[in-house]
């Protein structure tokens, strides 16, 4: 069964005064996610998200929406977002967590009318909850609040020692009933020298399995494993803790089994994973056969126990499995184009999924998806209202790269695209490495707004060179020891391709990227002078110090077959810093002040570089801004910056 997203979504009306698309347009559009369907399918939640730029704002607003009856009722409002909508067992309660009281803070909504009531009073950092299977109690992950560091902070003494005093969460739970106090009194069950991840609740209610790993640092992330408390006890066992990572814990309906997803041995990022399962009553685990990219997203197990349903990437769009008990998975549903993104939650029965769709010309919308049948129902109408503006067609494109591996891409086209007319050329690459370009809206708020750009007259080129996923784990390996190796042929292959096919015009060519694509960016530019403009968006340009100062450095090692000592030549010479001789690229830099993953003195470095050999070079630093751009004013002074720096140069 396949389904064809253009034919499902309502294609948004056509108001007067609009004529192209541009940056502006882009932070109209929402965001749709964490669609949820009811216990028995019947209902959905999911939220939207809009942008909010007013004179003093400039912020993400996000609230929770209900289908039911075939109608869609907005569920919360107020000026404070609302996140992580999820029914009561029963259906007639909604939870959900908003800071509207000012600490993030657990509420009960009912669906038959009446206010949101508080549940909890946590003073600390607040996780993920979840609602046990019987309504009775609701577990939570969190931090208590630390009254010495609050002194000490309010006093400003609050050094902070590096890996000392990791804000672990723990678990805990409260009861969804006051006691005869009106008191929900937390009681916690688990906590030790770890951190508390992703957890669900076991069918009877009584036990909890969790993702437990030594702190919240990303670069722990690898060395998750997966334990078991019993709630009234305590008592805490381990499930999975070989040295591989073990993450995405789940019963199935019958409790007879368990599955989770377990990376190789060495835990390397790139080496792939499968799903395992644990026979509860031998007490015997074993690994399933491998997925297709083999990095499956698991979402839920079916009503009858005998298969579970995972998505994972496939190529530029997306797909649901099934993976039985015994044998291979099964493809259950992939787009004919566009994107499906799954979550992972299904109904009761294991019937109904909650889904957003989306496609290269049409914006995304929540869907409640019959995973028998593969039949569709629309119930956001998030984006009904946006202009209906003319799109540069996007097709999905393949070449061969200078090896002869084959390598595809997303091509759009500008609007009004004439054959035989050769136009400038905008390159974007994706982050990553391991990322992927896929068929979603190309009007969506981002860091390069593709519709703006093919508005504007260009053919914009995005590419998924070796490192990509969606393509298989051997793909996503081909760029070991060799980024900007083998990645960068298959890049200007692609280009060299839309050359000749008269497309692109050459002497009118940009390049851009973000992260990784930074990164690729920096190292084009280092190698080629055919580009007439630059962007660097949050990129890597000198890998040495790179891995002193990320919060992943563990990455790179999985990459460059170890640390800089261990590989100093090869961290050199991929740099495209050590190469800055050799750029005459005009290159804009930008990049946020609170990026971890990638800290800002990566732009500094380069930046400072150029200005001293005269290359011309501009830098633009954002506050407050993490590895991506998270304010709207922000998102949309970084997408227009794209625009005219590309316009300026290379037009």
């Amino acid at each position: 069964m396949r389904l064809i997203l253009v034919s499902l979504l309502v294609l948004p009306a056509f108001p007067q005064g609009d004529s192209a698309w541009t940056p502006e347009h882009s932070m109209r559009v929402q965001k749709v996610a964490d669609v949820v369907p009811s216990p028995d399918g019947t209902m959905a939640l999911w939220t939207q998200t809009r942008a909010i730029m007013e004179p003093e704002k400039s912020e993400q607003l996000t609230h929770i929406f209900l289908y039911r009856n075939g109608g869609v009722q907005q569920l919360t409002r107020g000026e404070k977002s609302t996140q992580s909508p999820v029914f009561a067992p029963g259906g007639k309660h909604v939870f959900f967590t908003s800071d509207r009281s000012g600490k993030k803070q657990i509420y009960r909504l009912p669906l038959d009318g009446g206010e949101a009531e508080t549940l909890s009073d946590w003073k600390g950092a607040l996780g993920a909850f979840a609602v046990s299977p019987d309504g009775k109690f609701i577990a939570f992950a969190a931090a208590e609040q630390d009254a010495e560091e609050e002194k000490a902070r309010k006093e400003k003494r609050d050094v902070k020692v590096i890996d000392e005093r990791p804000r672990n969460h723990s678990l805990w739970v409260i009861p969804v009933e006051s006691d005869a106090a009106g008191k929900r009194v937390p009681r916690k069950i688990a906590s030790g020298d770890f951190h508390a991840g992703e957890f669900r609740w076991a069918p009877d209610s009584r036990r909890i399995a969790f993702e437990r790993r030594p702190t919240p640092e990303f670069n722990d992330g690898r060395r998750s494993d997966i334990a078991e408390v019993e709630i009234e006890s305590g008592s805490v066992r381990t499930i999975a803790g070989t040295g591989a990572t073990e993450t995405q814990p789940r019963y199935s309906p019958d409790g007879r089994y368990f599955a989770f997803v377990q990376s190789a041995p060495n835990a390397s990022t790139l080496d792939g994973a499968r799903i395992a399962l644990l026979d509860r009553a031998s007490n015997t685990t074993r690994l399933l056969p491998a997925s297709a990219d083999e990095r499956p997203q698991l979402m839920d197990w079916a009503g009858d126990s005998r298969h579970i349903y995972f998505s994972e990437p496939r190529r530029t769009r997306s797909a649901i499995y099934s993976m039985p008990l015994d044998g291979p998975p099964v493809l259950v549903h992939a787009p004919e184009k566009g994107v499906l993104r799954a979550g992972d939650t299904l109904s009761r029965d294991g019937l109904w999924a909650g889904v957003t769709v989306e496609s290269a010309a049409v914006p995304v919308e929540a869907v409640l998806f019959h995973l028998p049948t593969g039949r569709p129902t629309q119930i956001s109408q998030a984006n009904t209202g946006l202009p209906r503006l003319p799109l540069g067609e996007t097709s999905v494109i393949t070449w061969k790269s200078r090896d002869g591996m084959e390598v595809e891409g997303l091509l759009t086209l500008p609007v009004a695209y004439r054959q035989g007319t050769r136009y400038p050329l905008a390159l974007i690459i994706h982050g990553g490495p391991a990322g992927v370009f896929s068929e979603s809206f190309i009007g969506a708020q981002g860091v390069q707004s593709v519709a703006a750009f093919a508005a504007r007259g260009h053919a914009v080129l995005r590419v998924n060179p070796r490192g990509s996923v969606g393509y298989g784990n051997r793909f996503t390996r081909a760029n070991l020891k060799d980024w900007g190796g083998g990645d960068y042929h298959d890049i200007m292959a692609g280009v060299d391709r839309l050359i000749a096919q008269g497309i692109a015009d050459p002497d009118r060519m940009a390049v851009m990227g973000w992260s990784y694509g930074g990164y690729m960016t920096s190292w084009v530019i280092s190698q080629t002078t055919r580009f007439k403009a630059a962007i660097i968006g949050a990129g890597i340009t000198n890998l040495w110090s790179m891995w002193g100062t990320n919060d992943i450095p563990s990455v790179l090692d999985d990459y460059f077959a170890g640390s800089p000592w261990d590989q100093p030549e090869l961290y050199r010479q991929r740099s495209g810093l050590f190469h800055a001789r050799q750029v005459k690229t005009p290159t804009l830099f930008l990049h946020g002040e609170a990026d971890l993953r990638v800290p800002i003195g990566q732009a500094y470095e380069y930046y400072h570089a150029l200005k001293q050999l005269g290359v011309t070079t501009k830098m633009v630093a954002y506050p407050r801004t993490p590895h991506g751009p998270q304010e709207p004013k922000f998102q949309l002074d970084v997408m227009q910056r794209h625009i005219d720096w590309v316009e300026k140069y290379s037009r």
